[in-house]
């Protein structure tokens, strides 16, 4: 039985010498990070912490939120972490983190457009011929009309067009997923 998921599936799309490497005889290559995925990852790290403590009615002010990535990025962060792009230093990169998380909380600030069922979760949903997909969520949470919220948090400049997102393979397979756990589903986002 396989078990699937958008990363494998692009892998192989992209390269299927590649996919052979990493997932068939799992030659792990020395690959260093770079200050996007670094800086992305700590974005997700502070929202994460921002709904775990509304889950406990503990209220994170937006200060606080930043503070928190803020430390995050001085223990994480080393020297060998790679920027690429020229005229752009780690420190631009942790002001627009910074800017991310801002924007964010002015938007959704208090929190409660939606009831949170899960942070990172991980599930998988089985296919009509019994292999399965790998189902990772950042965010998922359903309001008073029964429509459930897939969240994917991205730290790109660009956002996504809608008609991208229709698109999109990922959250299609997330949107399959809601509605084979959650019957009274009448929407998924």
């Amino acid at each position: 039985m396989a078990n699937y998921s958008n990363s494998k599936i692009s892998t192989y799309e992209n390269c299927p010498f590649q996919y052979k490497l990493h997932y068939i005889d799992k030659i792990e290559v020395d690959v260093p990070a770079t200050i996007e995925t670094f800086m992305g990852s700590l974005v997700h790290k502070a929202l994460e912490k921002l709904y775990k403590d509304k889950k406990f009615m503990k209220e994170v002010s937006k200060d606080e939120l930043i503070k928190f990535f803020n430390e995050l990025w001085k223990k994480e962060y080393s020297q060998d972490i790679l920027v690429v792009k020229k005229g752009l230093t780690a420190k631009n990169y942790k002001k627009l983190g910074e800017k991310f998380l801002s924007d964010y909380y002015d938007k959704y600030k208090p929190f409660e457009e939606m009831t949170i069922l899960g942070l990172e979760t991980e599930d998988s949903l089985t296919l009509p011929d019994g292999n399965r997909w790998h189902v990772r969520m950042d965010k998922l949470g359903f309001d008073e009309n029964n429509v459930y919220y897939v969240c994917d948090y991205k730290t790109n400049a660009k956002m996504k067009l809608q008609e991208e997102a229709d698109e999109d393979r990922q959250l299609a397979m997330y949107s399959i997923w809601v509605r084979d756990k959650f019957k009274d589903a009448k929407k998924v986002v």
